[in-house]
């Protein structure tokens, strides 16, 4: 189950549970959609995947106890700022190949 991680782990910025700009790695890494496109140019900086947007759990109980008053979102927060820099020589030769082809 998705811990739903409460921030950007570049910005800070908070990403509710039900926040559409909320994106995320294979490895659940959690940015803001402003930092992956502007920023990150879609290249994690933990595992060299893309993202996609982040799904939202329900907040209404409609069915088999599954929703966010059963299962509620993560409270640790991962603010590990990237180093632009060192991120673009990183994610250079990486960056120009489709995600699911890296």
């Amino acid at each position: 189950m998705l811990e739903l991680r409460p921030t950007c782990e570049h910005c800070n910025r908070a990403l509710p549970p039900d926040s559409p700009d909320a994106r995320i790695c294979s490895y659940e890494c959690t940015f803001c959609a402003t930092c992956v496109e502007t920023v990150l140019g879609n290249v994690c900086p933990n595992c060299g995947g893309g993202f996609v947007p982040r799904p939202v759990r329900p907040a209404t109980n409609w069915k088999g106890n599954n929703y966010l008053g059963a299962d509620p979102a993560g409270t640790k927060i991962r603010h590990r700022p990237v180093n632009a820099a060192e991120h673009a020589k990183f994610s250079a030769a990486i960056r120009g190949i489709l995600p699911n082809q890296r």
